[in-house]
């Protein structure tokens, strides 16, 4: 069998391919649940100011080792109108420094550590008590998994050392840079990872398989490739977060592309700033035990792979951060459209972000209040409806109720999907909340529908209320207006300091209900309104005073008590 195709160097590329994926992941739900919500107020901390804003993309991808996930999530928000594309340039940019601090953990010589590592996580995870040592357990454990996938990597590739095919494969890459750089883009987008593709090349080039010149290359590939899961995450979205998505592309690209016409410059930069010849190979059995690793490795050359991928990103911040509002515009100027939201469809909760729980139940909570704002939207349109008998409303009101009914499979899907993940009990209380203000809001849209309904039943049937029987809807009608408007507004505030005036605004609406009623069928009595008629308007109380309670239920669900 050809050694290209040998087991061992397939089993063990893919055995340790997916121990390295694997332990990153274990690695970033450990640094996530200690983070916890501060991620998500790390991002409301965002301003116009385009360097808070890369601090903020360095900040948070350094805590959850992903640029791509970063910028699908800044893509996310860009869609929902969180952010204005030159904030989340700024932000993209910091994402890209935030990255290289995986490629800088792993240059250290500490592959040997993996298996304590291991043990120490396990342990901790399993036997410690508090929190918040499980947590730090699970970090020390994605560590040792990572190393050791990529201690497995580096010695599946031992055997084809001497492999002269092998050799010929690599020295072509090495001869050809732009070859090289394709070779790195298609790597990173076929394994959807700029960390793990990094991994590849340092255990190929450590192993004595590439040139610090081919890895150089090859590592600038890697930064474009990672850009194509931005665009990917950008197909379907709004024309600004498309923007978003390129621009990404094109600062990496237009960084690549200076980078290879400086190329012999910034190769020989690098070797200056980072200590030790980067393809020497260990050739004795007095170096093995001077500099760790075996014959044919290349010791110091995994420093000057992390130097690289980590200067050339710090690169494009310090040339690309003052000049943004141009890229910007270029970005416009190839993306073109018109900036107009899509109403009728998700804005924010985006599947991508579902490994990042925190970020993921920041989303949902958004996704919860524009439900809200659609439910009041949708009581006014409804009273508007009823007074005015304006038909053209009907066709808004349905199209609002079909997203209400849509928002609650999405919301709750999601937010299943989230509870499946590792997290902490204060956000388990927190989905098991949301889970019922969005099934207590989309009741509020179909009593809505049922009201709108009956004011259709009213215009069919030619039917007219006495003016007291109006006044007494709209006094109705307001109150309930109020209090869905009082819970909605404690919904994007996130107050929690709603029990006293939302249990007052339910008992004023009961008791209306009750009043109105009893003064209803006291004019049936006497004969002022007909039976039609007041079965009609009955039943239009009847809704008011069940939106009400199911207003009340979210109250009760913000607070936690349901």
């Amino acid at each position: 069998m050809s050694v290209l195709l040998s087991q061992e160097l397939l089993f063990g590329l893919v055995g340790g391919l997916g121990l390295f994926l694997f332990g990153m992941k274990i690695m970033s739900e450990g640094l996530q649940k200690i983070a916890g919500d501060r991620m998500r107020k790390i991002l409301a901390a965002l301003t116009n100011n385009r360097y808070m804003a890369a601090f903020v993309g360095l900040a948070v991808t350094a805590i959850i080792q992903s640029s791509s996930a970063t910028t699908v999530m800044v893509v996310g928000f860009v869609n929902a109108g969180l952010m204005s594309l030159m904030q989340a340039i700024g932000v993209v940019l910091g994402a890209n420094v935030g990255t290289t601090v995986t490629a800088q953990l792993i240059a250290f010589k500490i592959t040997k550590f993996a298996l304590p590592a291991i043990g120490l996580g396990v342990g901790l995870k399993l036997f410690a008590k508090r929190k918040s040592w499980v947590y730090i357990g699970e970090i020390i454990l994605g560590f040792g998994v990572l190393f050791y996938g990529l201690s497995v990597m580096k010695q599946a590739f031992d055997p084809v050392k001497s492999s002269e095919e092998f050799r010929n494969i690599f020295m072509l890459v090495g001869d050809s840079h732009l070859l090289a750089v394709a070779v790195g883009a298609l790597m990173t987008v076929v394994v959807q990872s700029s960390s793990a593709t990094i991994g590849i090349t340092l255990a190929l080039a450590t192993s004595g398989l590439l040139t610090f010149e081919a890895s150089m290359a090859l590592i600038l590939g890697e930064n474009i490739g990672t850009t194509i899961t931005a665009n990917l995450a950008a197909v379907g979205t709004n024309v600004v977060a498309r923007r978003t998505a390129f621009s990404h592309f094109l600062f990496n690209v237009i960084g690549v592309g200076y980078m290879l016409l400086f190329f012999p410059y910034f190769l020989q930069f690098i070797s200056y700033i980072t200590p030790g010849d980067a393809d020497f190979v260990i050739t004795t059995k007095q170096q093995v035990l001077q500099f760790g690793g075996a014959i044919g490795d290349k010791p110091f050359i995994a420093r000057h792979i992390a130097n690289t991928h980590t200067l050339f990103n710090v690169l494009n911040v310090l040339i690309f951060l003052p000049i943004i509002g141009l890229l910007a515009k270029l970005s416009t100027s190839i993306i073109q459209g018109d900036v107009a939201e899509v109403d009728f469809r998700l804005q924010y909760i985006d599947s991508r972000v579902l490994n990042t729980p925190p970020l993921a139940l920041s989303q949902a909570r958004l996704e919860v209040n524009r439900m809200a704002q659609l439910c009041l939207d949708c009581l006014d349109d409804t009273i508007c409806f009823i007074h005015k008998k304006d038909t053209k409303l009907l066709k808004e009101l349905k199209k609002k109720e079909d997203l209400i009914d849509l928002l609650q499979r999405e919301i709750l899907d999601f937010l299943v999907a989230v509870s499946q993940r590792p997290i902490s009990q204060d956000l388990s209380k927190e989905i098991s909340s949301l889970m019922h203000m969005v099934n207590d809001l989309e009741k509020v849209g179909d009593y809505c529908e049922n009201l709108w309904e009956l004011g259709e039943r009213k215009i069919d049937k030619k039917i007219t209320f006495s003016q007291m029987a109006n006044e007494e809807f709209d006094l109705l009608a307001d109150k309930t207006r109020q209090f869905l408007f009082f819970i909605q507004q404690a919904i994007e505030n996130h107050d929690v300091d709603i029990a006293e005036t939302a249990q007052r605004m339910e008992n004023e609406i009961n008791t209306i209900e009750d009043s109105l009623r009893t003064n209803h069928i006291t004019r049936l009595n006497t004969g002022e309104c007909s039976v039609t008629s007041g079965l009609i308007f009955i039943d239009m109380l009847h809704n008011c005073e069940k939106i009400g309670d199911h207003t009340h239920s979210v109250s009760r669900a913000i607070l936690g008590k349901k």
